[in-house]
Parts: C-alpha cells; sequence; structure tokens
C-alpha cells in the first residue's frame, strides 16, 4: 500500500487551517502532517516534521510567505502550493513566489475561507501534482551559468496569417516560459500564442513581467486583437482563444473558458483553432503541467501537417500533459527546456 501525502498547512487564519486540513484528511492518499500559524512556525516545522508538500499563506504576520519560501527552496527544497488573492499585490506576490520555487497556487475565492470547500477539488489535486513535482529542478537552476549567446538568425518574412506557434503549460509554466520567451529573437516570423493556465487578474501581471525580461513583445490579449510577427499575446485568465481568417488578416478571437474546473484558459481549445486556421503553418509546443490538456491540440496541429514539440520529463517540474502527448505519439519533437528555442526555430524554413 503507498504511503500518504504528509501535507503542512501554514495559514494566519485558524479557520482555514481547519477547513484545508478537513479537506486534506477526506482524501485516502493525503494527511495532514501539521499546522503552522506564520512564516518562522512554517520554518521550524518543515525542519522537524520533513512534509511532502507545504500550503503556504502568502499574506501573515512575523514572516510572510514568500521570505518562508525562499527561505525553505535555499536550505530544504520542498514542493510548496501557495494560497494567494486574487487582487493585484498579490497577483505579483504569486508569481514571485513561483519563480522562487513554488509548484503552484490556489487563488483565495470570495468569501475565504469558507469557500474553500467549493474548490476542495482543486485543492487535492494540486497538492498531488506538487507532490510528484521535481523541485531538485529548482536547485539545478540556482547554479546555472549565465546563458549561452545565440547565433544571429536570419528568417524568410511570411505574411502573419502563414505562421503561428501555440505555447500551452500549466504547473511550472511560468516558470519554464520565463526560462525560454527571453531567448526567443524578436524577428521570429511569427505571433506567439501563450496558453497558461491561470486566472485574472494574474495573466496581466504574468504578462508584464515576461516583457519586461522579452525581445519581444509580450502583452495580454485583447478581443479581436490581429496577430502580429514578434508579438507575444497571453491568453487571459477565464478567457479561451480561437483565430479568425479574413481577407489574409487572422485576429484573436476571446470566449468564455470552456475548462470545468479553474479559470482556463484551456490549451486544447487555442491548438485545434490553429490547426484548422493556420494548418501546416502551426507549431504547438506543450510545456510542463499537470492533466492532459493540450495533448489533443498537439495531435490536432500534427493531423493538420504541422510541428508539435514536447517538453522533455527531466525539466518538466510536472510531467503531466507533456507525458500523456508523447505516449499517444501526438509529439514530433521532445526535447528539454534548453533547446525549446532551437526547436521552434528549427520549424522555419530560414
Amino acid at each position: 500500500m503507498r504511503e500518504k501525502i504528509r501535507v503542512l498547512v501554514v495559514d494566519d487564519s485558524a479557520l482555514a487551517r481547519q477547513i484545508l486540513c478537513d479537506l486534506i484528511s477526506k482524501d485516502p492518499e493525503l494527511e495532514v502532517a501539521g499546522v503552522a500559524r506564520d512564516g518562522i512556525e512554517a520554518i521550524k516545522k518543515a525542519k522537524e516534521l520533513d512534509p511532502d508538500v507545504i500550503t503556504m499563506d502568502i499574506h501573515m504576520p512575523e514572516m510572510d510567505g514568500l521570505a518562508a519560501l525562499e527561505f525553505i527552496m535555499k536550505k530544504m527544497p520542498k514542493p510548496v502550493v501557495m494560497v494567494s488573492t486574487y487582487a493585484k499585490r498579490g497577483a505579483a506576490q504569486t508569481l514571485k513566489a513561483l519563480e522562487i520555487g513554488a509548484v503552484d497556487f490556489i487563488a483565495k475565492p470570495g468569501q475565504y475561507p469558507t469557500s474553500l470547500r467549493k474548490i476542495s477539488a482543486e485543492v487535492v489535486q494540486k497538492i498531488k501534482a506538487a507532490a510528484r513535482s521535481k523541485i531538485s529542478l529548482f536547485e539545478r537552476s540556482a547554479t546555472k551559468t549565465k546563458q549561452r549567446p545565440r547565433p544571429e538568425v536570419k528568417f524568410k518574412k511570411p505574411g502573419t496569417e502563414d505562421r503561428v506557434v501555440v505555447i500551452g503549460a500549466s504547473a511550472g509554466g511560468p516558470r519554464a516560459l520565463a526560462q525560454i520567451l527571453p531567448e526567443v529573437p524578436e524577428d521570429i516570423p511569427a505571433p506567439l500564442i501563450l496558453v497558461q493556465h491561470m486566472p485574472p487578474p494574474f495573466t496581466c501581471s504574468f504578462a508584464s513581467r515576461l516583457d519586461a525580461r522579452s525581445a519581444l513583445q509580450v502583452r495580454q490579449a485583447s478581443d479581436m486583437e490581429e496577430l502580429r510577427s514578434g508579438v507575444a499575446l497571453v491568453v487571459p485568465g477565464g478567457k479561451d482563444m480561437v483565430f479568425e481568417k479574413e481577407d489574409n488578416i487572422v485576429r484573436a478571437m476571446l470566449k468564455p473558458t470552456a475548462a470545468r474546473h479553474g479559470s482556463g484558459p484551456v490549451i486544447d481549445v487555442t491548438m485545434e483553432s490553429a490547426a484548422k486556421v493556420f494548418g501546416g503553418g502551426a507549431i504547438g509546443v506543450l510545456l510542463s503541467g499537470m492533466g492532459s490538456d493540450g495533448a489533443f491540440g498537439l495531435g490536432m496541429i500534427k493531423d493538420a501537417g504541422g510541428v508539435t514539440i514536447a517538453e522533455h520529463e527531466s525539466t518538466c517540474l510536472v510531467y503531466g500533459m507533456p507525458k500523456v502527448a508523447i505516449e499517444r505519439n501526438f509529439a514530433i519533437k521532445v526535447v528539454p527546456l534548453d533547446g525549446m528555442v532551437d526547436a521552434i526555430l528549427d520549424s522555419f524554413e530560414c
């Protein structure tokens, strides 16, 4: 019989701790290892109890969740799932936590903490995914050397209506995208569409952080926006993106997400539309994430004659979505993160 996943619950609210403990205890694969009321106690309990996963609130007295997370990732790396507010300040702090080393986050619904029960399935799912994550990747990235220079590449300039790169990601995706986007040359002859599982307003803050680090323009997509080469559009949380082509102009259309759980966006929806509108000019990329979203979309792009790329298990923080695509033979190329941009650029005729 498999051992249960032991969870340390960290929150300054006694009610939130109790509700989280109840949700965890009801699942046969999980158990509560202990609780902590602030960051200082979280560090102490993490040392003493050696939990498999930690749920960490951000706003706490004495020491907040970000400071505690940073200490834990430096001294005793553990899979951590952050608990964040939907507010703008909470979004920025959550994205910072993902950069420091958190595997994923749970956005506090309205009427928190009693409303946690409404998203119990999401809470349990993210804890289990975190337990299976490769947290050692953050240790490796902490000692990573400076990025190698990329040789200058000259592209032919097809019309924007000819090519598109759709990149899908979930848990572990923010870290992966922050690594590869800065390596993409600004003269890439296609628009990039970033479909990251993330609720609003997190996607807007996420786009801004990527834009500050990239040669490309990166911004959150607007409805009916024309696609342009060298521009990366982040699909807004709570929406799905499809494409419409008219008079050789392709526009991004946003509609309410079809996601059954969470806030979307759904990778399969965008990749399927890319396959229909761009055909063999579509390039689909599937990065780290739990579940199977995006695998079917890669299959559609492959069937349409496009190029499909999945992240190799060795660099996936959560090896879920790429695994499904690879097992179903939907990925033409399987490459680690440090070879991802080369694989994308090799898909163009230079």
